[in-house]
């Protein structure tokens, strides 16, 4: 009864550790998922981010990233710990495990939280952003949003082409008798914003805020569904963990 009883044990222990290998497997690849999502968000979508007042968006996406990172690290860690059945390591991993999840259910809880309050901080600061930085010193790189936002999404002005009128580079003089950025036109040429007819420029309703708030608000989808996703898997890793666990302490006995 009792060889019976520790070979039941035994072959219980042998299915966790495999089960929990291959865990670790896809746990790997979507730490290697959400690493990507994190640095793509940063590098490829982060035009934007000049614009934002709230450094919200951007902090989800280093969220992502370093989750991400510790993610592989801790799968490889699972790994060992699985099959060098060390129960300290065990230990540690399921405490890695727990940090990650908190992680990602941080970095989801932030994107559902901005996506709620996007569109009011846009409409409260995106003209003022574009209308007293763009073309100042120092700011380029809302010069360089500005223009790519006008030109990628086909609009003009926060609100409307007549929002240009309160441009501190438009007053000053400096713009060379523009009344609009050339990255409001159809067409882009050098001087072509001296003219704001329909035929002209892009005069879509709702202007760049309805345009970014999309843009933005389906990025932010994406990390939302990423993290809490990611999230949800790992609590059956902690699971499988937390039987191996105690499975390695009946054997010792």
């Amino acid at each position: 009864m009792g060889e019976f009883g520790e070979k039941t044990t035994t072959c219980g222990t042998i299915c966790l550790k495999y089960l929990l290998f291959t865990f670790n497997c896809c746990f790997w690849l979507a730490g290697l998922a959400v690493m990507a999502v994190g640095i793509w968000t940063l590098a490829l979508k982060s035009d934007y981010i000049s614009l934002l007042a709230s450094g919200t968006y951007l902090a989800t996406a280093y969220i992502l990233v370093v989750a991400g990172v510790v993610v592989m690290v801790t799968g490889v860690l699972g790994c060992c710990a699985t099959f060098k059945e060390r129960r300290d390591l065990l230990r540690l991993y399921f405490i890695l495990l727990l940090i990650i999840f908190l992680l990602e259910i941080i970095a989801g809880v932030l994107a559902y939280v901005y996506y709620q309050q996007l569109n009011a901080e846009l409409k409260e600061n995106l003209k003022d952003t574009m209308t007293k930085r763009y073309h100042q010193l120092g700011h380029e790189g809302v010069t360089s949003a500005v223009d790519k936002l006008q030109q990628e999404f086909h609009c003009c002005g926060s609100n409307n082409s007549q929002d240009w009128r309160d441009s501190e580079w438009i007053r000053s003089g400096e713009a060379g008798g523009r009344v609009v950025p050339d990255s409001c036109c159809k067409t882009v040429v050098a001087g072509c914003g001296q003219r704001d007819h329909a035929s002209n420029i892009y005069k879509v309703e709702g202007g760049c805020i309805s345009k970014l708030e999309t843009f933005i608000q389906e990025h932010l989808r994406i990390i939302g569904a990423v993290g809490l996703g990611i999230a949800c898997v790992q609590v059956f890793g902690m699971i499988f963990t937390c039987c191996l666990y105690k499975s390695l302490k009946l054997e010792h006995y």
